[in-house]
């Protein structure tokens, strides 16, 4: 399967429910997703779970990733580890469209403390359906992904 289909999804015990939404969601429009934890709602690290997805990300072996903890930050700053990751923390839809258009982001995070089903639900659907602009962001992207990390 083309890595551009498979999501890689994540979260840590408080984001376990919300992910489980997302991760349906994924399904029904298509997307391969492949969950790497946590499972359940005993405490767990988010680092080790959103370092674990981006790195997939990085590879290239999945196209895209979400992620999702209590509040979305602590994923955000995990997968922003590394290169070629362009993870997004997003708490509406408008700031989800401008990432694609002007970031490329390929990583986005949601607090499941923070908002409800029906708009990460809204979220996720802008994010996946906004597409790249490219011209003078392009040249920006580039820059980003030559930073620091891994």
């Amino acid at each position: 399967m083309d890595a551009e289909k498979k999501i890689v999804v994540a979260s840590d015990h408080a984001g376990c429910r919300l992910k489980q939404e997302i991760k349906s969601l994924l399904e029904q429009k298509g997307y391969m997703v492949e969950d790497v934890g946590t499972y359940g709602t005993e405490s767990a690290d988010y680092p080790d779970y959103g370092y674990k997805a981006a790195l997939k990300v990085a590879a290239g072996e999945c196209g895209r990733g979400v992620l999702v903890c209590g509040s979305g930050i602590g994923m955000c700053m995990a997968a922003n580890r590394l290169r070629g990751v362009r993870a997004v923390n997003c708490t509406e839809p408008v700031s989800a469209r401008l990432s694609r258009l002007h970031n490329d982001s390929n990583v986005l995070c949601l607090g499941e403390r923070m908002i409800g089903v029906q708009m990460a639900r809204e979220i996720v659907e802008v994010w996946l359906s906004t597409g790249f602009e490219g011209g003078r962001h392009k040249r920006r992207v580039e820059k980003l992904d030559e930073l620091g990390g891994e």
